[in-house]
């Protein structure tokens, strides 16, 4: 099992009473909501710093180029839109 530590969080009152209303229709506890809440969070941030690199890398005309392509099959019944 992975250390666990504690830290004493400062919520304003408005917050709490949210969290507190949104974890007991969750069926949570507050703690594991906001644990929760802070990894959701992390995820987000390293999805979009990924995204942010490989758009770095993109090269557009490849991009346009493949898009232009005339192969392949048409679009299956149902498809066109």
């Amino acid at each position: 099992m992975k250390a666990i530590s504690t830290f004493p969080l400062r919520l304003p009152r408005s917050i709490k009473a949210a969290v507190v209303k949104v974890r007991k229709q969750d069926g949570t506890s507050i703690n594991q909501f906001i644990a929760t809440a802070v990894a959701e969070k992390l995820a987000v941030m390293d999805a979009e710093s990924f995204f942010n690199a490989r758009q770095g890398r993109a090269d557009l005309k490849k991009f346009d180029a493949i898009m232009k392509r005339r192969r392949g099959q048409p679009p299956r019944a149902g498809d066109e839109a």
